[in-house]
């Protein structure tokens, strides 16, 4: 038996989440004792990011090449992922829980007739069989959630898992292509993305979060210091309120109506930590707040908290944080 990794990729480049995912996949494996199947749909030219995923614990990838793949081809691949499922001796298949995971991963399950498990923050093997766990109710539980029959179709949250290299020369195997015009109901002619000189919040190690306590956009500087203080890479977050007083744009969004984030550092300033905007972080691995309320919600999920007044303690924090990185 194996169990399927999707590989995402953008402009033929394996995103974050594909390493995350294979990642997840060969942890499952190891303690069913299976092998990891990784699954790369795109154009020709694929070949070294396949490689890349036996490095993170692909036992075999199955490459799908057509000039159609250069963006996602939702129809197609449906057809492609449901038939390798069922041909390859599939026990569970993980896709991504990102916009294209969560466009895909319940077309192929309505295609198998399986069980989908969305948006999983972990993934544990009770007695043989798969059980997922997820939060809901905008975080306030964790659902555990079993699976009748197999396969189990299962699509794991951004940063749930920390890709880790986890080495093997993986066996490269060209899947024939076989899908007619007819199938492609849906094409993407191109995707025109915005210049940005930060990451998406939902594929940074590190998001710097404001709210309202900012009081205005032109304050939003003082989080934009704070990032590069912390080093290249950061992303810069922000809660719901914000957006919709049109400070932030909504790619910015953090919460449950935006997007839903766990990176290894999170900074909530000026943010009281409403349960919407809780839902989209709360599992960051580290949670650092800032707000002079006492009493704000976020400080009884933070694993740090600064109370005080954050156009004081914001310029001082990111003082002595460059002054520790210019001691390195």
């Amino acid at each position: 038996m194996s169990i399927l990794a999707f590989a995402e990729h953008r402009g033929g480049t394996l995103r974050q989440a594909a390493l995350e995912t294979v990642t997840a996949a060969r942890r499952v494996a190891d303690a069913l004792g299976d092998d990891v199947i990784a699954v790369l749909l795109g154009p020709d030219g694929l070949a070294k990011e396949a490689e890349r995923l036996g490095r993170f614990g692909a036992d075999r990838v199955l490459l799908g090449k057509s000039d159609a793949f250069v963006e996602y081809a939702p129809e197609a691949f449906t057809i492609l992922l449901a038939d390798l499922i069922r041909e390859r001796g599939v026990r569970a298949a993980l896709l991504p829980a990102s916009a294209q995971g969560k466009d895909l991963a319940p077309r192929v399950a309505a295609r198998l007739g399986a069980g989908l498990a969305s948006d999983v923050t972990q993934i544990d093997v009770k007695e043989g069989r798969l059980q997922a766990i997820r939060p809901a109710y905008a975080g306030k539980v964790f659902l555990r959630l079993g699976f009748k029959s197999e396969p189990a179709l299962i699509s794991v949250r951004s940063r749930a898992y920390t890709a880790e290299e986890n080495p093997r020369e993986p066996e490269l195997e060209e899947i024939p292509v076989n899908v007619g015009a007819d199938v492609f109901r849906t094409k993407v002619r191109g995707a025109a993305e915005a210049k940005k000189e930060r990451p998406d919040v939902a594929e940074a190690e590190i998001i710097v979060s404001g709210g309202r306590g900012l009081q205005s956009p032109e304050n939003w500087k003082l989080l934009e210091e704070l990032a590069d203080a912390l080093g290249p890479g950061v992303a810069l977050g922000a809660s719901r309120a914000v957006v919709d007083a049109g400070w932030r744009p909504h790619s910015e969004q953090v919460g449950q109506t935006g997007k839903v984030v766990a990176p290894p550092l999170y900074f909530a300033v000026g943010i009281s930590g409403a349960i919407q905007h809780l839902a989209g972080m709360r599992t960051a691995k580290c949670i650092v707040a800032v707000n002079k309320d006492p009493d704000a919600p976020i400080f009884k999920t933070a694993d740090y908290g600064i109370v005080g007044d954050l156009f004081e303690v914001v310029p001082r924090l990111t003082e002595e944080i460059r002054k520790l990185r210019a001691g390195d």
